[in-house]
């Protein structure tokens, strides 16, 4: 019998590489996005491609249209990528989980993750390093505490991931004015202490089943990221780190996470510790490294969706880099000022040790497609509205 899955959010690179990820394991794929032009769609992996409703502007339509989709289709499994996707999916999982396999934690467990200040407080309890945080009820409250606040610090939205609303202010007036420019988009944001650039930056991603127990795991390093200044990586390696390993897991458990999810760490010089920064609940965009290194977290899903016991996969290779290049690294690279320095290594494009996000010489039609992407940015409103409040 074919084994069908749905995946969603075929624009984003994480999409491409569970796409890639199940074809090759032989599971008949098909990839929803709110527009036709979407990069994981456009992958010889993809067996069926559909568009929906706007997950970001229409949250009932595209519930509605889950509801109809699994009626009509018998799928092994539900994997919804995005933020949006994966709220609409954790509010309906009563009534999906009757219809297929839907790894999402309840309502009240996704909040926790996704809310950084939450987040902050549960680590401190369990002991794991953070830096430290502060969040002011509103503006009132930062201009009485601003003089107090040890600057740089960095103000970020409650909720949500990436450079979209981060802001990286350098005095107390430049943090009062960073803050009030955030909370009207973003209301009652963090604060947080900044690490210096230097630190490294780690991803610890984890699967746990439905009682919590682990059944993968993968580190990867930051190399590159863009903007510069802090955002999503654009050059990672993977690495074997059991420390920032155990306390990611550490963290999920005690949230009470059921899933796929990445952890954020960073190394501060200035002590020397690993410190947390958030959780991102949810497939995370450097997907494609973990796949490529031996921790195929979708197919895991899939197995877990059969009900299959296995031991938990957390060997892999260690030492393997994924490029997002087009377009991350080109962007890095034009906005870096020490872009001099990189200039050899940039242009290795066929490094034995380097993989791609989306590049392939096998699957070549999703370069192409994410080329045209921003065709989509002058006709699609949902297409428009991710490109103010999202990362490539």
């Amino acid at each position: 019998m074919t084994e069908r899955v749905l995946i969603t959010d075929g624009h984003w690179r994480k999409s491409l590489a569970s796409v890639r990820a199940l074809g090759r394991e032989g599971i008949h794929v098909t990839v929803g996005e709110s527009t036709r032009l979407a990069t994981a769609a456009f992958s010889r992996y993809c067996r069926r491609r559909i568009v929906y409703p706007s997950p970001l502007l229409r949250p009932e339509a595209f519930a509605d249209f889950l509801e109809r989709e699994l009626t009509a289709t018998a799928y092994r499994m539900l994997l919804p990528m995005e933020d949006e996707t994966v709220e609409i999916a954790s509010l309906h999982r009563g009534e999906l989980s009757r219809k297929t396999y839907v790894p999402v934690p309840a309502p009240e467990i996704l909040l926790r993750a996704r809310r950084k200040d939450l987040v902050i407080q549960e680590a401190r309890a369990l002991g794991i390093p953070t830096p430290r945080t502060w969040v002011p009820e509103g503006p009132s409250d930062l201009s009485k505490m601003k003089d107090r606040l040890p600057c740089p610090v960095v103000v970020k939205p409650r909720m949500g991931s990436g450079a979209v609303g981060v802001m990286y202010p350098d005095g107390p007036d430049a943090l009062e004015a960073a803050y009030r420019a955030v909370h009207r988009r973003f209301p009652r944001p963090v604060i947080q202490e900044r690490i210096p650039r230097r630190g490294v930056g780690f991803g610890a991603s984890v699967l746990l089943d439905e009682g919590g127990r682990v059944k993968a795991s993968f580190v990867h390093m930051r190399l590159r990221e863009y903007p510069v200044t802090g955002g999503a990586s654009t050059l990672r390696e993977s690495v074997r780190r059991d420390d920032i390993r155990d306390m990611a897991v550490t963290l999920l458990k005690s949230l009470g996470w059921f899933g796929a999810a990445m952890v954020e760490f960073k190394h501060d010089p200035r002590d020397g510790q690993v410190k947390l920064l958030e959780v991102n609940p949810r497939f995370w965009g450097s997907l494609a490294l973990a796949v490529a290194a031996g921790v195929n977290f979708p197919y895991l899903l899939c197995r877990m969706s059969r009900g299959e016991r296995f031991s938990p996969v957390e060997d892999y290779r260690v030492g393997l880099r994924c490029r997002w290049l087009l377009p991350g690294d080109i962007l890095h690279f034009i906005s870096n000022p020490r872009r001099g320095e990189l200039v050899r290594e940039f242009f290795r494009f066929r490094d034995p040790k380097t993989v791609y996000d989306i590049v392939s010489v096998r699957d070549p039609l999703p370069t192409l497609a994410r080329i045209l992407t921003p065709l989509t940015f002058l006709y699609d409103p949902d297409m428009k509205h991710r490109m103010r409040t999202r990362r490539p």
